[in-house]
């Protein structure tokens, strides 16, 4: 194993545990979903079983991107499109750092470029997957 297999794993792990943490709050406190999706995307009234459904859904996403390199391309994609949407939708808190809770926002900023490094290093992120 060379210290960019390493590297890489753990980046792909700590990713994977933080967009874990998106989409289990949405298996267990579904109205915090909803909340955001009226706040940030402009959808209102979203249903509890839709949020629960993008939770699930959201979940797979992170459980496919850790082990599954042959999906790699698809999976690390998906996430890195997803997560430039919602960076991007919190463009004014991005914008005003020091409003409020605003600095936490720019935890997303690191993630969305951590996201862009392993999309371009996919096909030498290997260790610990299958296929």
């Amino acid at each position: 194993m060379t210290r960019l297999t390493l590297s890489l794993f753990i980046m792909r792990a700590s990713v994977a545990a933080f967009f874990a943490v998106w989409a289990v709050e949405k298996l267990v406190k579904p109205e915090s979903a909803v909340a955001i999706f009226d706040r940030f995307y402009g959808i209102s009234g979203l249903p509890v079983t839709v949020a629960y459904a993008i939770g699930a859904i959201q979940l797979l996403l992170v459980l496919a991107f850790l082990v599954w390199a042959r999906w790699r391309a698809i999976t690390t994609g998906l996430l890195l499109a997803m997560h430039a949407v919602s960076t991007l939708s919190t463009w004014q808190q991005l914008a005003a750092p020091y409003e409020g809770g605003n600095h936490l926002f720019w935890a997303a900023v690191p993630t969305l470029a951590a996201l862009i490094a392993l999309f371009l290093l996919r096909d030498e992120d290997r260790f610990l997957t299958v296929g």
